[in-house]
């Protein structure tokens, strides 16, 4: 297994930045693949950075068992958005940063070889990816996302004073717009374009369990391929580290 902390010079962004790859050495899944690697790319969540998953969960011994790549990039506060008032994060995660990490690491580029997953802020970016971009993933995992953004922004939320401006500029443009899930969700089923498999799982004590709810039905409203799974759970490692084996073991490989 290797375990590479990775910085380059990011374009979209103007800044030096940093990811975290995973590659596991003994992957039975490269022989297929003319050497390449599947890879899934693991969003954090909000106040974290690329380091989140490695410390907290169990995905580099995952990642070894399932012959699968890991790439974790470091996003801030941005709730993978090109902020209205800040930088285009969206742009960097979406087109820059997987021309980056195929560049310098043995990933493969078909689609049927490339997920998405993230927790909270990180599930939202997953679901955004995936629905924005069917083309290029797979499947989209989100584990306890902030899947509702009018509903967070519009009630209690974690967001600092004056920051929801900055991210996502006027609040009453946001329903409907790129950064809404359930707008996504609708253009996508309305489309002749290939579906990615959805995987979305929340715990039932989490306070993000309603948007969830909602969420899910509203994909299952418009025709999406979805799996939802709930139990007991709160917003903490513990959980998402049971659930990120099952993503693994639920990814098409």
């Amino acid at each position: 297994m290797a375990n590479i902390q990775c910085r380059f010079y990011a374009e979209t962004l103007a800044i030096s930045t940093s990811i975290q790859v995973v590659l596991p050495q003994h992957s039975f899944l490269r022989a297929s693949r003319d050497g390449k690697l599947p890879v899934l790319f693991l969003l954090h969540g909000l106040g974290a950075d690329h380091t989140e998953w490695g410390r907290h969960s169990s995905v580099e011994r995952l990642a070894e068992e399932t012959g699968v790549a890991l790439v974790m990039p470091s996003v801030g506060r941005s709730y993978y958005t090109d902020m209205k008032k800040g930088s285009p994060y969206f742009t960097y995660v979406s087109e820059e940063l997987p021309v980056v990490a195929r560049s310098l690491f043995p990933l493969s580029e078909r689609r049927e070889d490339n997920f998405v997953a993230g927790i909270s802020m990180g599930g939202y970016g997953a679901f955004k990816l995936g629905l924005s971009f069917p083309e290029r993933y797979a499947a989209a995992a989100s584990l306890s996302g902030g899947l509702d953004i009018v509903s967070r922004v519009n009630g209690p939320n974690s967001f600092l004073p004056y920051e929801v401006e900055c991210i996502f500029g006027n609040t009453e443009e946001l329903k409907g717009s790129e950064n809404d899930l359930f707008a996504l969700a609708s253009e996508l089923a309305a489309s002749q374009e290939q579906q990615p498999h959805l995987y979305q799982c929340c715990g039932t004590e989490d306070f993000l369990h309603k948007d969830n709810l909602s969420f899910y039905d509203h994909a299952i409203d418009v025709g999406l391929d979805i799996t939802y799974e709930e139990e007991p759970g709160e917003h903490e490692w513990g959980y998402w580290d049971r659930k990120i084996k099952r993503v693994l073991d639920w990814l098409p490989l």
